[in-house]
């Protein structure tokens, strides 16, 4: 207990402080978001992922804290998976790359000896993909810290009770250094993970998690894992179904994350962070309950109740206009006036929203005969379109 009090306040105050210098150092390359409102560095993940990894070796080196192979292996491919992150930081890799390098580490750090190999195909897809919905949460000033945190201690406390004293360190120097790391990224952002930290932290979490529930019962396994990321997974769905029902491609950072659901509601964006992670909170306590043994597995269900009513009424709530097709819009962004041209009913003014059309409108009308012209009323009705 004292070491990993020791390696978490010494992973805290190491990531507030690299976090600072870092943010100096991706301004000058400018390595930096521009897909929020502002442009927000990129390097706060790196510190993240150097402070655990720094911490947990030094723990191993001292031999204070015994970190077996398989949990030096979860650092390991941790790690790699960081540094793939961060290259897409750098140069933008695609979506594809990212996931089929995730499942190649995650296929590395398995225990397939406790999982067996039907489940342990299962929990490799799973790691890749809470990894995935893990980087998803970082569109939100302070979110994916915040959700983090909670997820790491959550799943600390798992590893204690099955007495894995290196993993439960290892888990309290990463929840130590996001908290360090989250000094910089509450709102307003001064800093953000990054693809290279999200991915990191969701990759240890979702592994160390399977390390914990290998050997036990698959039922009561999937619900425990389930329960420990539930908002990851349901801000996941819920941008997956948003964009399958309005016809779009995967944006990262769209409109259709918890987050932005939420600021449409009315929530400020430190509202979101609190109310998302007391969330994941709930979900963390049901599920530790439930790996200690004090309740069933029948209380997961409240937490999937929750879950599956958060995705389905925040789907209801509007974020896309609704598409036009070329008959309503005509002129993109115009309102249809009466022209003063003879024979052109209707000219397009640029620049003004489209609104009702006209019923009825005077219009000047030349007779046909070479007397002068006078001036006659012509009823013309228009047709919406």
């Amino acid at each position: 207990m004292l070491y990993g009090i020791t390696a978490a306040t010494a992973a805290f105050l190491l990531a507030a402080l690299l976090t600072a210098l870092l943010r100096v150092s991706a301004l000058r390359l400018a390595l930096v978001d521009r897909r929020r409102a502002r442009p927000v560095p990129l390097l706060g993940g790196v510190a993240v992922v150097l402070v655990t990894a720094l911490v947990a070796g030094v723990c191993r080196w001292s031999g204070a804290v015994p970190l077996g192979a398989g949990m030096v292996r979860l650092l390991v491919a941790g790690c790699a998976v960081g540094a793939l992150g961060l290259a897409a930081d750098l140069w933008r890799l695609r979506r594809r790359w990212l996931l089929a390098g995730t499942v190649v580490a995650a296929a590395c750090v398995v225990p397939y000896d406790g999982t067996g190999p039907l489940a342990g195909a299962l929990a490799v897809v799973w790691i890749a993909l809470v990894a995935t919905a893990f980087r998803g949460l970082d569109h939100a000033d302070g979110l994916a810290g915040a959700v983090g945190v909670v997820t790491a201690f959550g799943v600390g406390v798992c590893a204690a009770v099955e007495l894995m004293d290196g993993l439960a360190v290892l888990l309290s120097a990463l929840g130590a250094a996001l908290a360090g790391f989250l000094l910089h990224n509450w709102h307003p952002a001064r800093i953000a993970l990054g693809a290279s930290g999200s991915l990191f932290a969701g990759f240890l979490l979702a592994g160390a998690a399977v390390f914990t529930r290998a050997g036990q019962a698959p039922g009561t396994g999937a619900a425990v894992l389930f329960a420990l990321t539930a908002v990851a997974s349901a801000d996941a769905v819920l941008v997956l179904l948003s964009r399958r029902m309005a016809g779009r491609p995967p944006l990262r950072g769209g409109p259709d994350h918890l987050a932005h659901r939420l600021r449409r509601l009315g929530v400020t964006s430190q509202g979101v962070v609190v109310l998302l992670g007391a969330g994941a909170l709930g979900g963390v306590l049901v599920g530790v309950l439930v790996q200690v043994g004090r309740t069933g597995e029948t209380a997961v269900l409240w937490v999937a109740g929750a879950w599956v009513a958060a995705v389905l009424g925040l789907l209801r709530v509007r974020v896309y206009e609704p598409r036009r097709t070329r008959s309503e819009s005509g002129v993109r962004g115009a309102r249809r006036v009466p022209s003063s041209r003879p024979g052109n009913g209707m000219r397009a003014v640029a620049g003004q929203a489209s609104g009702p059309s006209l019923r009825r409108a005077d219009f000047p009308v030349r007779q046909a005969s070479g007397r002068e012209e006078s001036q006659v009323r012509a009823p013309l009705r228009v047709r919406n379109g």
